[in-house]
């Protein structure tokens, strides 16, 4: 008696086989669900890395009277200029925050036909490319 109750303790190979099953199947179904929201969080973080960098702009803007040059861009943000040496009151953002969730530039022009009126901050998605579709769309200021 002795010797069943010790084997009845134990799993079967049959029991294991479902339980790896069951964990395989979950991971073939869940995992790219999961994955593709991972997406959408890297943009909607691009864009509040986005309007951190616009307030940093207009301090910019409202210490040195004017937006950072487009020919040395987002750099004006972190090191001081040279036609600003009295007003500038910086560093506005750490260099590390000039670059998108998958590590590329923003791109910074100045535009009068911009939707804010005065410059485009465009971050090109995951392929770092103008254009592109769903993880690749490009996220434009508004």
């Amino acid at each position: 008696m002795n010797q069943k109750s010790r084997n009845d303790k134990a799993f079967t190979i049959v029991e294991l086989l479902v339980v790896i099953l069951i964990i395989s199947m979950l991971v073939v179904f869940v995992a790219p669900r999961m994955f593709r929201g991972l997406g959408e969080a890297k943009k909607d973080i691009s864009k509040a890395q986005m309007a951190n960098i616009e307030s940093s702009i207009y301090r910019f803007y409202l210490d040195c009277g004017r937006f950072p040059d487009e020919g040395v861009g987002l750099d004006e943000l972190v090191e001081e200029p040279a036609d600003c040496e009295d007003k500038w009151n910086g560093p506005y953002l750490k260099r590390s925050e000039l670059l998108d969730t998958w590590d590329n530039p923003y791109d910074y022009r100045l535009d009068a036909d911009a939707p804010n009126g005065e410059y485009l901050l465009i971050s090109y998605g995951a392929d770092g490319q103008p254009g592109g579709e769903e993880k690749n769309a490009d996220i434009i200021n508004d």
